[in-house]
């Protein structure tokens, strides 16, 4: 699973837990972005393609974004995504967009439990099985 998180919220979230050693699963790699509004779709689409499982964006709250609106451009981004995510041959799920503060590293850590687990529930990737063969 690759996961886009913004450097000043979802990232420190993961950092508190990792250094609070919460127990999360490793099947997660982060891209730290400056923001969640930077993640363009085409990576979004180019990791799907490229074989990750899912996909999550992880930011600020609505209205704590360091850059002012970056958040809402996610949003608008990941509803447009999830919409055409089956043209792809990609169910819907596997792009999941959160909020986490800085100071949750608990939820951090729940999030990416749960998503792991309905990412296994789902099955491999279609991109991956295709790939595989």
């Amino acid at each position: 699973i690759v996961a886009f998180v913004c450097n000043w919220c979802s990232y420190t979230a993961a950092d508190l837990a990792g250094t609070a050693r919460m127990i999360q699963s490793p099947n997660v790699r982060l891209i730290r972005m400056m923001c969640t509004g930077m993640v363009d779709p085409k990576y979004v689409i180019k990791a799907l393609l490229g074989g990750a499982d899912a996909v999550l964006i992880s930011g600020c709250h609505p209205g704590d974004c360091h850059y002012i609106n970056g958040n809402y451009k996610a949003r608008r981004r990941v509803k447009l995504l999830q919409e055409i995510l089956p043209r792809f041959g990609f169910d819907r799920r596997r792009l999941k967009l959160t909020w986490i503060g800085a100071s949750e590293g608990g939820e951090f850590a729940d999030t990416v439990n749960k998503l792991v687990a309905e990412i296994r529930e789902l099955g491999p990737s279609e991109a991956r099985a295709m790939t595989a063969v």
